[in-house]
């Protein structure tokens, strides 16, 4: 599906919102946690606001999408202290902040000069980008804009009323939240507040891919009594195809336990998505094992994602993978890797 850029009206009408919402500086009473729903009332789907800035440091508004997004937050704010760099990259949100001049690209700034308008100062130029999973942060589209601009809009309404009433938000339970739902009478949308109660989705199935050939292959391989230290991580060297969103590339290493060699490392690309990306992680091991023409008594991973995929080949082939908070030898390896490329 190609992707169509907002027209100038709203382009206009979402300023106009950002505009709104810097005047009224919510982050002064409002923490990211006080979460309400806006419902866009093209798809249907409900996204959730959270107003951040409290500290100062980041003034933004950001809509998480639908219940993914929702938990996908809450998760994140769980581990944010110790979570790696592409957790908050792999939800899906939209977001309007409030940057510095030169964080701003030539394309957003011929935005703003076509609409007439101006700013100036620290934190005060508006910047709308969409957060994809997989993807780095991208100009916005026009259906997105025009969800933003809506969600922008009844953010006004809300945080004003939750200023006054901080009761506003609260809840019964943990999974209902007040969503601003839309309807439309005599041709114009009409908002009111409806309690939605919005359970944790479902972890999503993730198809494996397997080279069956190749497993029955590794399977008959002398076993050794090494260890494998294994990651799949975000490698932050940005990768864009012309007209396309760019994205960062993940990197499946692999180091020996004991003299800290890099054995292996294959980069992943987030393409058509993530879930299709996890599929291919078990074969992928399975392949490298290949080359190394030998089995290690065991695997040590960090992330439950990684232990989860690995556990599907433990039984087959018969080699313990444990989770392990610590990696030295597989992060030494990744420092010089990072350092090398990055």
């Amino acid at each position: 599906m190609a992707e169509t850029s907002p027209t100038l009206n709203e382009w206009r009408r979402l300023y106009q919102a950002a505009i709104r919402i810097k005047e009224i500086a919510p982050w002064e009473w409002m923490t990211e946690a006080d979460i309400f729903g806006v419902q866009d009332p093209e798809t249907d789907e409900i996204g959730f606001v959270s107003i951040m800035g409290m500290l100062g440091e980041h003034l933004s508004l950001a809509v998480y999408r639908g219940a993914k997004g929702l938990y996908g937050f809450w998760n994140f704010q769980q581990v944010a202290d110790s979570a790696p760099a592409e957790a908050f990259l792999e939800i899906p949100h939209l977001q309007a902040s409030f940057e510095d001049r030169n964080e701003l690209t030539d394309k957003d700034r011929a935005v703003i000069k076509e609409l007439g308008l101006k700013f100036r100062g620290r934190q005060e130029w508006p910047l709308f980008r969409s957060y994809r999973p997989g993807y780095l942060p991208w100009y916005v589209e026009a259906p997105e804009a025009r969800w933003l601009t809506y969600a922008l809009e009844q953010a006004v309404e809300v945080v004003l009323r939750f200023k006054e009433d901080p009761a506003l938000l609260e809840s019964a339970d943990e999974e209902s939240y007040l969503v601003r739902m839309p309807r439309e009478v005599n041709g114009d949308l009409v908002w009111e507040d409806e309690v939605v109660r919005v359970p944790m989705p479902e972890p999503e199935p993730i198809p494996i891919v397997m080279n069956v050939e190749a497993l029955e292959g590794v399977k008959q391989l002398p076993r050794g009594e090494h260890t494998l230290e294994m990651d799949l991580f975000l490698f932050p060297v940005r990768i864009q195809e012309k007209g396309a969103r760019p994205y960062f590339p993940y990197i499946l290493l692999v180091a020996e336990d004991q003299r800290g060699l890099i054995l292996s490392n294959e980069l992943l690309t987030p393409e058509p998505g993530l879930v299709e990306m996890w599929g291919l992680v078990p074969m992928k091991v399975v392949h490298q094992l290949a080359q190394m023409k030998v089995l290690p008594q065991e695997i040590k991973v960090r992330s439950f994602r990684l232990l989860a995929l690995l556990k599907l080949l433990e039984e087959e082939l018969g080699v313990e993978v444990k989770a392990a908070r610590v990696l030295p030898n597989l992060d030494q390896a990744k420092e010089s890797l990072l350092h090398r490329f990055v």
